[in-house]
């Protein structure tokens, strides 16, 4: 169901024109858009879902954090409930997000790092940001990118990497990479929170010893004043921001500001981990009040972009989308690991859209999978004729204009979890071995293991996502059949469309018809 805000708008928006030309003052501009992704943000960590005109459209009960511009924020958007991140990992998620299409196309099956040369974004792919280039759009990466795999390319030391660790995870992206984003600060993966690095448009490297959150908003508030004169105001502009808190480590004051963490520190862990299924005796329990000072600070520097906007009379003519690439169990399943599964504090991520006058603020239970971002980003800057041919996903703006459009909406979301497959004699992976896929409807989650060796199956996860909110209950598959029976078709039918290996080697086909 769709649920409308009773909320009141100001001023009218300006219309989406596609073809129209920043240097034609009389026609209207094409809309600016800012996509802002915190990394390992689940979508329970977000405090206006315990608020009235939020909380009764969710099953669930959300975190007690702290998120006050968030919760404007989301009285000013489309704001979705079931959003689904399919493959939870990040560098995976990353290729998705940019190319729209799943770990299969896109190039990057797993988490880019230099004993894995097997995953790195496709150099000849169409990115998002490609086609916005295309389409006379000044482009602006800030923050963690991790979708190439690292190599001895380091600006300051040719035929180096940007790190001395075994196996190294960061990575410097050279001009050829960065598919049409033309104003760079960014860096692959690098967890140190309180003292980043950053790569700039011609290779410099700069290392500000500031928080990561606040120091990318502070980049992007110059951003948009334009100081330097980094981007041509006669165009729009479109903007990516991937900050990488409240990703792991969030274990000390090294790793969150302490004015966030006063508002944790004193809570028992037990107050702080409402989840049903969370397990407040676990050692990673102590994480907890880092993790949610992290979302905190996250909200304040979200909130400073937003503020910049405002004060620039920029917000009337930019869409605002603030999601994350995955979620984070945190205690919950009794599992130290925060992603990459199909419980719901994995896949379940934020997505809200704002674009005053164009869009009318409600709730909204479109389950969004990874690869309909990219187009349905086109479709609501009026560029959906310029979506590529090979985009997987959909382009569900019509839906968030107007929530009867007459459009087919998903039956669900698809579950991937890819694991490093055969190496060679380096050691460096080849392959990928596809170890689970699964199928998200609006009522059941289910998961299908393989064996590596067999590729028959080796464990199963149902819930009935309705009736057990947390999955607290592992259905025996066998006293469900239809049930299995219907989200095996619909998996089949979306593992074929997309030629994943799974259908390629008819995996499991007695269970799941191709």
């Amino acid at each position: 169901m769709k649920h409308s805000l009773n909320l009141l708008w100001g001023s009218a928006g300006l219309l989406v024109l596609a073809g129209c030309k920043a240097q034609q003052p009389e026609m209207p501009r094409q809309p600016n858009v800012i996509y802002v992704f915190p990394d390992q943000y689940r979508n329970q960590a977000m405090e206006f879902w315990g608020q009235e005109g939020f909380r009764e459209h969710v099953n669930f009960r959300n975190d007690p954090v702290h998120t006050p511009r968030l919760n404007r924020f989301a009285h000013e958007s489309v704001v979705l409930t079931s959003a689904q991140s399919n493959c939870p990992l990040s560098s995976p998620h990353r290729g998705i997000l940019l190319t729209g299409m799943y770990p299969n196309k896109s190039g990057v099956p797993l988490n880019c790092n230099a004993d894995r040369p097997i995953s790195s974004l496709r150099a000849d792919a169409e990115c998002v940001s490609d086609v916005f280039s295309k389409a006379g759009y000044d482009c602006a990466y800030f923050g963690k990118l991790h979708v190439d795999c690292p190599t001895p390319n380091d600006p300051a030391r040719p035929g180096h990497y940007v790190e001395d660790q075994v196996p190294a995870w960061d990575a410097y992206t050279p001009k050829e990479r960065r598919h049409g984003f033309n104003y760079w600060y960014s860096y692959g993966t690098y967890d140190v929170h309180k003292n980043p690095h950053y790569w700039d448009t011609e290779g410099h490297r700069h290392e500000p010893k500031e928080w990561s959150p606040l120091h990318e908003a502070r980049m992007v508030v110059s951003y948009l004043k334009n100081e330097g004169r980094v981007r041509d105001p006669r165009k729009p502009f479109f903007i990516m921001v991937g900050m990488n808190p409240p990703h792991s480590p969030y274990r000390s004051l090294d790793d969150c500001m302490e004015e966030d963490f006063n508002l944790y520190k004193d809570v028992p862990l037990d107050s702080l981990l409402v989840r049903p299924n969370a397990d407040a005796t676990m050692k990673k329990a102590a994480c907890a009040p880092y993790y949610f000072a992290s979302v905190t600070g996250v909200d304040r520097a979200f909130g400073q972009i937003l503020d910049a906007l405002a004060e620039l009379g920029l917000d009337k003519n930019t869409i605002v989308v603030f999601s994350s690439d995955h979620g984070e169990t945190m205690c919950s399943q009794r599992t130290d690991d925060p992603k990459n599964s199909p419980y719901a504090e994995s896949m379940n991520v934020p997505f809200l859209v704002r674009y005053p006058g164009r869009l009318t603020p409600r709730v909204d239970d479109l389950m969004l999978s990874s690869p309909d971002i990219m187009p349905t980003l086109l479709g609501l800057a009026g560029l959906a004729d310029s979506i590529p041919a090979e985009v997987q996903g959909r382009n569900y703006a019509p839906l968030f204009f107007d929530e009867k459009a007459d459009m087919v909406r998903p039956a669900g979301a698809l579950y991937l979890q890819n694991l490093d497959g055969e190496k060679d004699a380096d050691g460096k992976v080849q392959t990928y071995f596809p170890s689970a896929r699964g199928f998200k409807s609006a009522r059941y989650t289910l998961a299908l293991y393989i064996d590596r060796q067999t590729r028959r199956l080796k464990k199963s996860l149902l819930f009935d996502d309705a009736n057990d909110p947390y999955q607290l209950n592992n259905l025996p598959l066998d006293e469900h059949p239809e049930v299995v029976k219907e989200l095996c078709a619909e998996m089949g039918r979306v593992l074929k469309e997309i030629d994943d290996p799974w259908y390629r080697e008819r995996i499991l086909e007695d269970m799941i018809p191709y």
